[in-house]
């Protein structure tokens, strides 16, 4: 079951992520280099609350690697539609390791340095005994990629460094 409670989380993770090509509408393109990321996660049942920090190298090309990637998953039929004033709606419905996960969220491009996301998902039948899920999440540019980071890297709060895809 392991591998499907990863599938799961990365799934919600993803729609949480902001996708700029990916969405009809055209959100700005975010500023290349180091950003923080915090967010909050509520599991159901039992309320599991827990939160979550890492900084995100980024520039555009790791950006439009993460547009196909999302477009390219298979079992997910996503809608998109742009609200005006820099606000983006989503709905997904996705099959998962035989689990059902229907998503909604909201991403708001405050500009081009930060990004306001929230996402409610059920999943049926349950993942992991985990029957919905909310993620809140917040993004913001703090400046040049470290020179030990290339775009697409993961700076947890460890201080260990996750390279993506190498």
């Amino acid at each position: 079951m392991e591998g499907s409670r990863v599938a799961g989380a990365v799934f919600i993770t993803a729609l949480a992520l902001p996708v700029p090509a990916a969405w009809a509408g055209h959100p700005p393109k975010l500023k290349e280099g180091l950003w923080d990321v915090r967010g909050q996660r509520l599991e159901m049942p039992g309320n599991k609350r827990s939160e979550f920090t890492y900084r995100l190298c980024r520039d555009h090309a790791y950006d439009k690697a993460a547009d196909r990637q999302l477009e390219n998953v298979k079992g997910c039929l996503t809608a998109v539609k742009d609200e005006g004033g820099g606000k983006f709606s989503s709905a997904s419905t996705c099959t998962v390791s035989g689990t059902r996960i229907v998503s909604n969220g909201v991403t708001v491009y405050l500009s081009e340095t930060v990004v306001h996301s929230e996402t409610q998902a059920s999943f049926s039948p349950p993942l992991d005994g985990k029957t919905e899920e909310a993620l809140v999440e917040d993004q913001q540019y703090v400046g040049k990629c470290p020179a030990a980071m290339r775009p697409g890297d993961l700076l947890p709060p460890d201080g260990i460094i996750r390279h993506h895809g190498r």
